[in-house]
C-alpha cells in the first residue's frame, strides 16, 4: 500500500516548496512491515558513501563473478573446437551450430519464469541453485558422446543459464538509484569481459592437459569450468545479501550491515524511485501481458537481437577464425582474448559516461556505432594477404562487441514504471539477447568458410538495422517526454496543489534519454 499526502499547516495547505510527508507501509519478506516516514535524508553525505562502497564490495564481486563462471562454461566449447571436440564428439560443424541454437533456446524457454521464481524466492536462493546447477551440468559434458548427448547437454545448460543475467541486473535496480544502474550494469557485463579475455588464455593452458588422466584436453576445460562455478556457487550461498528489502543477510544467515546501514540502503533508492516499495509477493499474468503490450520496449530489444547476433556467431567461432588467418592452433585462442581485454576498460567508461551525463542513448548509439564501423572494415579486409592486417581489424571489433549492450539494458531498465515491469522487462530483454543466438548460430557455416564473406556480409547488415532501431528509440522518447512537458504546462504546475500533483505526475511520466 502506498499513501502520499501533503503536509498541512494552520488548516491550510503549505505551497510548491513545503515538503510532503511520505508514508508508505511495505510488508518486508521476512522482516515485516516497514515504514518510510519522509521524503528527505537523515543522514550525512559521507554515510551515504560509505554504505555505497560496502554495497559495491559486497554485492557488485559476486555478481561479476557469476557472470564470469556463466560466461566460461557458456562459451568454453568454442575454445574446445580447436582441441579436436567434433572429432572427439562425432558431430559436424553444421551439427555443432544446432547445438550452439539449441543452448539459446533453453535459456528463451526459462528467462520469464525463472524471473517470476526469482520474484517468489528472492536472488539469494535462486541465484545460488542456478549457479549450483549449470556448474553441475558443465561437468557432465566432459563425458558426452554422439549427436544426442551433444544436444541434449546444450538445452540443459541453456535451461540452467538461463535467468542469471536478468535476475542479477534485477537485483542491481534494486540496490542503486537510477543515476548509478548504467554504471553498474557496465561493472556487471565486465564479469563477461572478463570471461572471453582470459577464457582463452585459461584454455591456452588446459587444452595442453590431453591425455592427462587419459582425458581429451577440452574435457579438462569443461570439467574445471564447472568446477570454478560450484565454487562461486558456494559463495553466493555463503554471501550474497539479496535485496535491501529483504533480510540483508546471506543463505547462510551472515548479516554485512548495521541497523543505521539497512536503513540507509533501503532509504536511499526509496527517495530516488518510490515505485520500489510497490513490490508484491509475485509477478502475475498481468504484469507479464502489460510489460509486453508496452511497445517502447520493442525498439530497445530489436537492437539486443541485431546487434547481439553477430556477437554470438563470433563468440563461437573467434578462435577458429583466427586460426583460418594461418595463426597456430592454440596461439588463436590467446589471440582471440585480446577484443575482451580491450573491452575491459571501455566498457566501465561507457557506463560512467552514460550515468554521467544522462544520456544512455547517445552512449549506446556510440558504442554501437563503433561496433558497426569495424565489422564493415572486418568485411572490407577479407581479401588482405596479411594475416596481421585481418587480426588487428578482427580485434578492433571484437573490443566494441558488447560495450553497447549494457547501457541499452539500462535504458530500458530505468524506463519500467515499476518495480515488477522492471523485472519483466529486465526477463524478457535478456531473452531476446538470447534469441540473438539462434539468429546468428547459422552465420559462419561450413560451406563459407574460410573466408566467411557471406557471413561478414550477414553481420554488417544486421547491425546496420540495430542502428536505425537506436534512431527510433530516440525518437519514441523524444515524442513522449515532448507530451509529457505540454500536460506539465497545460496543467499549470505554477498554480494549485491539486495541478501541481499532476504536474509531478506528468514529470513522473518522462522518460530517461
Amino acid at each position: 500500500m502506498f499513501l502520499a499526502a501533503q503536509k498541512e499547516g494552520n488548516g491550510s495547505l503549505k505551497g510548491k516548496n513545503d515538503l510532503k510527508a511520505m508514508v508508505v507501509d511495505h510488508r518486508d519478506e521476512t522482516e515485516g512491515e516497514l515504514s518510510v516516514l519522509q521524503n528527505v535524508p537523515d543522514w550525512s553525505k559521507e554515510e551515504e558513501e560509505r554504505v555505497l562502497r560496502k554495497i559495491d564490495f559486497l554485492l557488485m564481486p559476486l555478481l561479476v563473478a557469476g557472470f564470469y563462471v556463466l560466461q566460461l562454461n557458456r562459451g568454453n566449447i568454442a575454445n574446445a573446437l580447436t582441441d579436436g571436440f567434433l572429432k572427439d564428439a562425432g558431430i559436424t560443424q553444421d551439427q555443432f551450430n544446432i547445438g550452439q541454437q539449441l543452448l539459446s533456446v533453453g535459456i528463451i524457454l526459462v528467462e520469464v519464469p525463472s524471473n517470476m521464481i526469482l520474484y517468489r524466492l528472492g536472488p539469494s536462493i535462486w541465484i545460488t541453485a542456478q549457479i549450483l546447477a549449470w556448474g553441475l551440468v558443465s561437468i557432465l559434458q566432459a563425458i558426452q558422446k554422439g549427436l544426442g548427448a551433444y544436444l541434449a547437454t546444450r538445452i540443459l545448460l541453456g535451461i540452467c543459464l538461463g535467468g542469471y543475467i536478468p535476475a542479477s541486473l534485477y537485483s542491481i535496480t534494486m540496490w542503486y538509484k537510477k543515476s548509478e544502474t548504467s554504471t553498474r550494469f557496465s561493472i556487471f557485463f565486465m564479469g563477461n569481459s572478463v570471461a572471453r579475455a582470459s577464457s582463452g588464455l585459461v584454455a591456452f593452458g588446459l587444452l595442453r592437459m590431453r591425455g592427462a588422466a587419459g582425458l581429451a584436453g577440452w574435457k579438462w576445460l569443461m570439467i574445471i569450468d564447472g568446477l570454478m562455478a560450484i565454487l562461486v556457487g558456494l559463495l553466493f550461498a555463503l554471501l550474497f545479501p539479496g535485496t535491501p528489502f529483504s533480510s540483508l543477510k546471506s543463505l547462510c544467515r551472515i548479516g554485512f550491515f548495521t541497523e543505521r546501514e539497512v536503513y540507509i540502503a533501503r532509504q536511499r533508492v526509496v527517495l530516488d524511485d518510490p515505485t520500489t516499495l510497490q513490490k508484491r509477493r509475485s509477478v502475475t499474468l498481468g504484469d507479464v501481458i502489460s510489460t509486453l503490450t508496452n511497445w517502447t520496449i520493442y525498439p530497445h530489444l530489436l537492437i539486443a537481437l541485431l546487434g547481439n547476433a553477430p556477437a554470438n556467431a563470433i563468440s563461437s567461432y573467434g578462435p577458429t577464425i583466427i586460426n583460418s588467418f594461418g595463426y597456430e592452433r592454440l596461439t588463436s585462442n590467446a589471440l582471440n582474448s585480446v577484443g575482451s581485454w580491450i573491452q575491459l576498460f571501455l566498457n566501465p567508461a561507457f557506463g560512467y559516461l552514460a550515468d554521467r551525463l544522462r544520456l544512455r542513448g547517445l552512449s549506446m548509439m556510440i558504442g554501437l556505432g563503433m561496433w558497426w564501423l569495424f565489422m564493415l572494415t572486418t568485411y572490407l579486409v577479407v581479401d588482405n594477404p596479411s594475416k596481421d592486417v585481418r587480426y588487428a581489424v578482427l580485434t578492433l571489433a571484437l573490443s566494441f562487441v558488447g560495450v553497447w549492450h549494457p547501457i541499452n539494458g539500462s535504458w530500458i531498465a530505468l524506463n519500467a514504471r515499476n518495480a515488477e515491469q522492471r523485472s519483466i522487462t529486465m526477463a524478457v530483454y535478456i531473452m531476446i539477447a538470447n534469441c540473438a543466438g539462434i539468429v546468428g548460430g547459422p552465420i559462419f557455416s561450413e560451406n563459407d568458410a574460410p573466408i566467411y564473406r557471406r557471413a561478414w556480409t550477414i553481420s554488417v547488415s544486421l547491425l546496420s538495422a540495430a542502428l536505425f532501431c537506436g534512431v527510433l528509440a530516440h525518437i519514441q522518447y523524444y515524442l513522449l517526454n515532448r507530451r509529457a512537458m505540454k500536460k506539465e504546462a497545460d496543467n499549470g504546475c505554477e498554480g494549485s496543489s491539486a495541478a501541481g500533483d499532476e504536474g509531478s505526475e506528468a514529470r513522473r511520466q518522462r522518460y530517461e534519454m
